[in-house]
């Protein structure tokens, strides 16, 4: 795992104010990392761990004993919570996951100077767990810093939030993601397309370069255009399907769905509009107009935004088809 500030694509601005805060012995002892998934949050944590627990002043230097350790993934004083997910049910970081943590960063650091604990997706604490962190926050034991990394900030415990220091994330540049794809090995043009439909998240173009996210992206365009004339037949084969995929899956086929129906709403008012996530579906796109007016597009969007809010939660995915596709059909078909 490279770990040098550089190796981070985009975010200039914030790896200048770590690294400057970090020169000046100015970092408090909670950073909270927020912004969209997949544009390098967790990433830029990695680096900052390393450079917190590396051993010289141009940190991280790559190759003391501290740097590699942090490159293997083996430092003994870096410890990193994840979510957990049990069956089908949403991942939730659970209480006892934050106390195994607090008994860990108590204790004396082995091969560095500090420990560093790295919270991932920090919003899918349960109650008990944030309530459990907050104390550790309001009286850490020792030498430790805690970076939270999340996507979801509003999510999380007012308290917790005001013992943190924030960092913003926005999204990363189309060229830069293109440079990031390339130096995967991925050609050109299909690396220009992936990152034309990432919105800005390097995560969900190498997502869809590796599980063949176009073809989701293609039967969620399938789905708009026999919309005006799906039966029940067809209603229920369809959530019969659906309700098997996983949370993940659904909520990529999902996110399609919603960039197409904003491309449609772009295409409305310019039809060579460069504005659209999706240029290379353009004609069809331009296609669909004449079946989908502007106010059923808006009520599709506001459709799709809530199952996707909904997809958030332990709903029986099986029924959640259900209901999102008769919605969905009557909309179009009552009102056209």
């Amino acid at each position: 795992m490279e770990l040098h500030w550089e190796d981070v694509a985009g975010h200039e601005a914030q790896k200048m104010q770590l690294r400057t805060i970090l020169r000046e012995h100015r970092l408090p002892h909670a950073l909270l990392l927020t912004g969209p998934d997949g544009v390098g949050k967790k990433k830029l944590g990695h680096v900052l761990a390393a450079a917190l627990l590396c051993e010289t002043e141009d940190a991280p230097c790559g190759h003391c004993a501290s740097c590699r350790a942090m490159a293997s993934g083996t430092h003994p004083d870096y410890l990193e919570v994840l979510p957990e997910r049990t069956g089908r049910s949403a991942a939730v970081i659970r209480i006892d996951a934050i106390r195994s943590m607090q008994v860990e960063a108590s204790r004396y650091p082995v091969l560095s100077k500090q420990r560093v604990v790295l919270i991932d997706d920090a919003d899918c604490m349960n109650e008990a767990a944030e309530n459990s962190l907050l104390k550790t926050l309001e009286e850490p034991e020792g030498a430790v810093t805690f970076l939270l990394v999340t996507g979801a900030r509003s999510s999380l415990l007012d308290t917790i939030l005001s013992r943190c220091m924030p960092l913003s994330f926005g999204t990363v540049p189309e060229d830069a993601i293109v440079r990031v794809l390339a130096q995967r090995g991925i050609a050109a043009e299909e690396a220009h397309e992936l990152a034309s439909l990432s919105d800005g998240s390097i995560g969900r173009a190498i997502a869809l370069h590796e599980h063949e996210g176009l073809l989701r992206r293609d039967d969620a365009l399938d789905f708009l255009a026999k919309l005006p004339q799906l039966d029940m037949t067809s209603v229920w084969k369809r959530s019969q399907e659906m309700g098997e995929f996983d949370r993940e899956t659904l909520s990529e086929w999902f996110l399609y769905l919603n960039m197409m129906l904003r491309d449609m709403l772009v295409l409305y008012e310019d039809g060579g509009s460069s504005l659209i996530y999706h240029k290379d579906i353009r004609a069809r796109l331009l296609a669909l107009l004449p079946s989908f007016p502007e106010p059923v597009i808006f009520s599709l969007l506001a459709l799709v935004r809530e199952t996707q809010r909904r997809l958030q939660s332990n709903v029986n995915l099986r029924l959640l088809m259900e209901g999102f596709h008769i919605r969905m059909r009557d909309v179009v078909q009552i009102r056209n």
